[in-house]
């Protein structure tokens, strides 16, 4: 466990000018994604990442945020597939309002390869920017191993 890191999360996440922030962000995601208007079959299928064949990857900001809202969020994290989110339940994801930037952004649907990547690399660097702006230090961590090391219940992945 990197203790440094996760008082450093655990610090900003009571931070109202993080949540600001990275609030605005992910409002500006929003509009750049409903722009393109992908299909979403609520499938389950992008929340079991090995299976799918991809990896969540979050930023120490983002995970901030979400430990912050995760106490006001009603959530489930009985998924029992070790492969998967532990915050999908059935073919929901119990954490969809809170859901970190790279979900906001992936869809299956065939035609958003053509651009999520580059959306994704643009806000990417918008996030590392505000690391610096607000004195985080930033951290790109798989989002199961990034649970567990904050304490967040996580199935083996």
């Amino acid at each position: 466990m990197d203790r440094p890191l996760a008082e450093s999360i655990v610090d900003a996440s009571r931070r109202d000018d993080v949540r600001l922030e990275v609030s605005r962000l992910y409002e500006d995601v929003a509009r750049e994604v409903d722009a393109r208007r992908p299909l979403c079959v609520v499938s389950g299928r992008c929340c079991r990442f090995d299976e799918f064949g991809h990896r969540l990857y979050v930023t120490s900001l983002e995970l901030a945020v979400f430990l912050n809202e995760l106490r006001d969020v009603p959530h489930r994290h009985d998924n029992p597939d070790p492969k998967g989110c532990p915050f999908q339940s059935g073919r929901l994801c119990t954490v969809h309002a809170i859901r970190p930037f790279g979900c906001r952004i992936f869809f299956c649907d065939a035609t958003s390869t053509q651009w999520q990547q580059a959306l994704y690399e643009s806000f990417h660097a918008r996030l590392k920017r505000l690391h610096e702006e607000l004195a985080v230090p930033y951290a790109y961590l798989e989002w199961r191993q990034a649970l567990k090391m904050l304490g967040l219940p996580v199935r083996p992945g």
